[in-house]
Order: C-alpha cells, then structure tokens, then sequence
C-alpha cells in the first residue's frame, strides 16, 4: 500500500480513548475538552482488519491511555490474531503495567512504549498531577519481567527534565531498554510551553558525548555507549525532519482518520463498512502529504490536543 510519493504505508497508531489518569502539561491538561464518542471495540477492530486487508504490518493501540479503557486486553488479543499482522505494541504512561504487563504478553502484545519524562518524584507531580512515578518504575520491572521489549519516550522540555538527561542514559548501563528522547513539538497543549521550552535533540550528545550512532531504528538515530546493554534513541521531529520516510498512519477513537500529525486533515471512518474502510483508507494513503511544515516558528496545523490524536 503505497502513497504517491512512493512510501510504503505499513504502520497503524490506533487511539482506543482519549481518556488519561494523567494530566501532563504538554498533552491534556486540565482543561483539555474530551471528545463525545468513541468508536466500540468492534468499529475498531473492522477498522484494523481492512487496514491489514490493505497492507499494514504493524499497529501501536495509544491513547489517553489505553490501559484504562475497560475490554483493552481482549481487544488486543483480537487484534494480534489478524492474519498478515507482524507486530503489536501499545504506548502507555506505565501507571498500570504492574497489573496488565503480563496479560498484554500473554495477549500477543510484543513491545510497550512508556512515556516518562522525569525520575524526580516533585517534577514528576508537577507534570502529571498523581504521585504515580513508583508505579510507573513498578511497572517498567514488571514489563521486564513478562518479558516485554520496552521503549521508554522521554520529551526534552527546556527548564524541567534537561539536567535529568544523563540519569535516563545511564538507565541503558545494565538494562535492555531503548530510552528516546524527542523535541517537544508545537502541537496542542505543548504550543503553550514550546517557544520557552523546546531544546533540541542535539543537546543529548552534549551532554553525553560518549553516546556513538549505531544504527536507525523507525523514525529514530539509535546511539550506545560501550559496555552498555541498552540504547539511546534521538526523534528530531523538528530540528532533522523524517517526513520522507514516515509509513504510518493514525486513526483517533472517533475514528478519524489522520495521514499526517501536524495537518488539520482527517478522513470520517465512522459509520462505513468494510468496503466503504477500504476504499475511505486508500482515498487517504492516496492523499498523504508529502511533509509537514512544521519549523521552530511554524506551529502544527493540527487544532486537536495530543490525547484525542493518539501518542
């Protein structure tokens, strides 16, 4: 399934809610609307099926945070039985992986993505609202445990988490995990913070000259240091922009469905049947632009919070 600039769409981010136990500034704060209704399990499911049918290899379930939402482990147990599917993974904030990291293992879910952005308990408050950093570390020992690959995405934020760069490094010394630093993007919440906030990825390898590129992985420069079992990621969305590369598409739990983040574009999959999914899916992949315009002074033209697009 190829767009007309020729790339290969074989990646799906599905968001199951846009609900969230967490506040984060740069996401859904508090007064970040919710949206009126979400596709059911079964909606969602036809919707990954055709998109299968059309070509897609993998599928990430996000949020809000997904765990949350009631039937979620049956739902992916669903999902990773579709034929022609290689790969189910899920993004989550962590909070609930020492409950569910073993049933996601057991439901085919092969990689968990943890947005953390802090190990500093106050800092961690004053972004989230909960006092939930124990149970998110709970959970990463959890995960590794059940023997899920673990990915853990942290935001650059400029003034809050930047002296902490070297803490996430030095977590890859003696544990197989993938820590991913990415550019805080002008999109929702984050516009309010991003002019007085936004630190470039560059500022890793400042701080931790001693990272040396290995390879890419995805939209990720993957970094290691001698010795260590795990691996640095950098996403530079803004300052190295990948559009030329990007595979994927994401479809919100309303089920619109977005080609590209930062364009204010969706295509309507609520209501359709499996022809009429086909057919809307390809419509989009045929329209998928070839880029944002996303710059250090050009905000994403998205209206929408990151919560009701899907991490």
């Amino acid at each position: 399934m190829k767009d007309k600039y020729n790339r290969e769409i074989s990646y799906m981010r599905l968001s199951v809610t846009d609900r969230c136990n967490f506040r984060c500034k740069y996401c859904m704060p508090g007064d970040s609307p919710f949206l009126k209704k979400l596709l059911t399990f079964d909606e969602l499911y036809d919707i990954c099926s055709v998109a299968v049918d059309l070509g897609v290899k993998k599928i990430r379930l996000t949020g809000g945070e997904p765990l949350i939402r009631d039937g979620i482990i049956d739902f992916c147990e669903r999902v990773k039985s579709i034929s022609g599917l290689e790969e189910l993974t899920i993004t989550t904030n962590g909070s609930l992986l020492q409950k569910y990291a073993y049933d996601l293992k057991n439901a085919g879910v092969s990689r968990v993505n943890i947005s953390l952005d802090t190990l500093n308990s106050e800092r961690f408050y004053k972004l989230t609202e909960t006092n939930m950093l124990q149970d998110v570390l709970n959970g990463i020992n959890t995960s590794i445990d059940a023997g899920l690959d673990i990915k853990i995405n942290v935001v650059l934020i400029g003034g809050f988490n930047i002296d902490e760069i070297k803490d996430f490094v030095e977590l890859t010394k003696f544990n197989e995990l993938h820590i991913r630093f990415i550019e805080l993007m002008p999109i929702g919440a984050s516009k309010r913070l991003y002019e007085s906030c936004f630190v470039s990825a560059e500022k890793v390898l400042q701080l931790a000259p001693e990272l040396k590129r290995t390879s890419f992985d995805g939209v990720a420069e993957v970094y290691k240091i001698q010795g260590y079992v795990g691996c640095i990621g950098l996403i530079r969305p803004l300052s190295n922009m990948f559009c030329d590369v990007c595979n994927r598409i994401r479809v919100t739990s309303d089920g619109k469905l977005k080609t590209c983040l930062h364009k204010s574009d969706e295509y309507d999959l609520r209501g359709l049947s499996k022809d009429g999914l086909a057919i809307k899916i390809k419509e989009a992949i045929l329209n998928k632009p070839s880029g944002h315009k996303l710059t250090t002074t050009c905000f994403s033209e998205s209206s929408r919070f990151m919560n009701q697009i899907g991490g």
